[in-house]
C-alpha cells in the first residue's frame, strides 16, 4: 500500500511536469496560451502526504524549481514519454532545436534531459533565471551535496550544462520503495564493500603487528566512551587513523576485512581509479562523496595503493604541482575530520606524504613471513580437502621460498585445479614447485632450488 501511495506521489509530479513541458513549447512557439508562465500551474500539494518523496521535498523545503529538476531527471526512469516533445525538430535546420539540449544514449531511444533542458524550461518567460540554474547545479546545492541529481562532466571546451542531467538511482530506489540502494563502484559512489569468509585464526600475523591492530579493535569498541563520556573529544580529533604498509600479498587488505568483520562494521575499498581525475577540482569533489555519505554510517574506509592520492607533495613549481598539493592538503583535511576509522595502505612507506605520517594513530608494518611463519601458513593452506603429499618436506619448502601469505594462497589455487583435474586430491612436490615458480615469475624472481 505504501509503495502505491509513493508511485502515485511519482506519477503526479510527472503529470505536472507534462503540464510544464506544454505550457514552455507553447510559449516558445507563441502558440495558444502563450502568454501564461508555467510556474502559475499548481504544484502537487505534497503537505498532507507521507511517502518519501513528500518527506524529503519537506525536510529540504525544496522550492519550484528544485523540484523541477528532481521531476525532469526522473521522467526518463518513470516517463519517458513525457519528453518526447522535446525531439520537435527546427525545419528551417532540419534538425533539433540546440535550446533544447538533451542527449540520446545508444540503448535508449528517448530523450536524456541536460543541464540546458532545465535551463530552457526554467527561464523560457525569464532570461535572468540562468544564474538560478547554475546556483540549482553547483556544488553547494542540497541536491547535488546529496547526490540526489548529478550534472553529468563534459570536456572543458565544452558548454558546463550540456552534460546530463540524471537522477541518482540510488535515490530513485528511496523515492519509490523507502530503501536506498547505492551503486557501488560508480562515479557517484566511487567504493565497493569487501568480505572474506577466513577469521583471525586463519592467517599468520607478527605478534607486534597483532598488538596494534588490537588498538584499532579497542578504539571501536571504546572509543565512544573515551570521546563522550570522558570527555576527550575536546582535545582528540574524531575518527581512527591508520596506515598499513609493506609488500604485496602481506595481509594488509584481508587485515582491514577482518577488522571491520569482527567489529560489526562494513568495510568499503575505494576505488582510486574512479576517484583520481584530470580535472581540477575533480578528484576532491569525488572523494568528497565517498566521506558525505559514510560520515554517518560507522564504516571503516579502505584506501588500498594509497601512495596514488596521499604521495609525497612535490615543490610547487608549476601549475600542475600547485593544484596536486592543494589536492593533497584537501584529502588530508578531509581524513582528520572523518569521525570513522580510515585505513590507507601501501607497499612502500617512503611513498607516502610526511604530513599524513604524522596524523595516523597507528602506523603498522606487515613484513615478509619468516620460515616458521611461512611454515604456518603453508600448513592453513593446505589442511582442508586439498593436501600435500606426505614425501614433502614442507619445513624445507617454507625455508627455501621466501613469499607472502597472498602468494601462497595462489600457489593453493594452482595445485587445487591441478590435481581435481586428474581426480585427485593430494598434491605432488613437481605440482607444488610449478605453483611456487609461477609465483615467483610474477615477482620477476629466479626460483633457486637446492633439490
Amino acid at each position: 500500500m505504501e509503495n502505491n501511495i509513493a508511485l502515485s506521489v511519482l506519477r503526479q509530479e510527472m503529470d505536472w511536469l507534462s503540464a510544464v513541458i506544454d505550457q514552455c513549447m507553447a510559449s516558445y512557439f507563441l502558440q495558444e496560451g502563450n502568454e501564461k508562465e508555467w510556474t502559475a500551474i499548481p504544484l502537487p500539494d505534497l503537505s498532507l502526504v507521507d511517502c518519501p518523496y513528500a518527506d524529503t521535498v519537506r525536510k529540504w523545503n525544496l522550492d519550484v524549481y528544485s523540484r523541477l529538476a528532481i521531476a525532469l531527471s526522473m521522467a526518463p526512469h518513470l516517463c519517458p514519454e513525457v519528453l518526447d516533445l522535446f525531439f520537435t525538430k527546427n525545419q528551417s535546420q532540419d534538425r533539433s532545436f540546440t535550446e533544447f539540449g538533451g542527449l540520446v544514449a545508444k540503448d535508449h531511444n528517448g530523450f536524456l534531459p541536460t543541464g540546458q533542458t532545465l535551463c530552457f524550461l526554467m527561464t523560457i518567460n525569464r532570461p535572468e533565471l540562468r544564474y538560478q540554474v547554475m546556483d540549482l547545479l553547483g556544488n553547494q546545492h542540497i541536491l547535488i551535496k546529496e547526490e540526489v541529481l548529478n550534472l553529468g562532466e563534459t570536456e572543458p571546451n565544452l558548454p558546463r550544462l550540456s552534460g546530463q542531467l540524471s537522477l541518482n538511482r540510488g535515490w530513485f530506489d528511496y523515492f519509490l520503495s523507502g530503501e536506498r540502494h547505492m551503486e557501488e563502484n560508480t562515479a557517484s559512489f566511487p567504493a565497493q564493500q569487501i568480505h572474506t569468509a577466513m577469521e583471525w585464526e586463519d592467517i599468520v600475523l607478527d605478534r607486534l603487528v597483532l598488538a596494534q591492530l588490537n588498538e584499532i579493535t579497542s578504539w571501536l569498541e571504546h572509543g565512544h566512551i573515551l570521546m563522550e563520556d570522558w570527555g576527550l573529544n575536546k582535545q582528540l580529533k574524531p575518527g581512527y587513523r591508520a596506515l598499513f604498509y609493506g609488500p604485496p600479498g602481506t595481509g594488509k587488505t584481508l587485515t582491514a576485512t577482518l577488522i571491520g568483520k569482527t567489529t560489526g562494521r562494513k568495510v568499503y575499498k575505494i576505488d582510486l581509479s574512479l576517484i583520481v581525475s584530470k580535472y581540477i577540482g575533480e578528484t576532491e569533489k569525488n572523494l568528497s562523496r565517498i566521506f558525505d555519505v559514510a560520515r554517518d554510517k560507522n564504516w571503516i574506509l579502505f584506501f588500498d595503493e594509497a601512495d596514488a592520492l596521499f604521495g609525497k607533495r612535490s615543490t610547487a613549481d608549476s601549475a600542475n604541482d600547485r593544484h596536486a598539493n592543494q589536492q593533497t592538503a584537501y584529502l588530508l583535511q578531509r581524513i582528520e575530520d572523518f569521525p570513522g576509522v580510515v585505513i590507507l595502505a601501501t607497499n612502500l612507506k617512503a611513498n607516502m606524504d610526511e604530513a599524513f605520517a604524522r596524523r595516523f594513530q597507528s602506523i603498522i608494518h606487515f613484513t615478509m613471513p619468516s620460515a616458521e611463519e611461512r611454515y604456518a601458513l603453508w600448513q592453513k593452506a593446505f589442511s582442508g580437502i586439498c593436501s600435500l603429499d606426505d614425501k614433502i618436506n614442507l619445513h624445507a619448502v617454507a625455508e627455501e621460498y621466501p613469499l607472502a601469505g597472498g602468494a601462497i594462497i595462489n600457489v593453493l589455487r594452482f595445485c587445487a585445479l591441478a590435481v581435481v583435474r586428474r581426480n585427485d586430491t593430494v598434491v605432488l612436490q613437481e605440482e607444488l614447485l610449478t605453483g611456487i615458480k609461477r609465483e615467483f615469475k610474477k615477482e620477476n624472481r629466479t626460483l633457486i632450488s637446492s633439490r
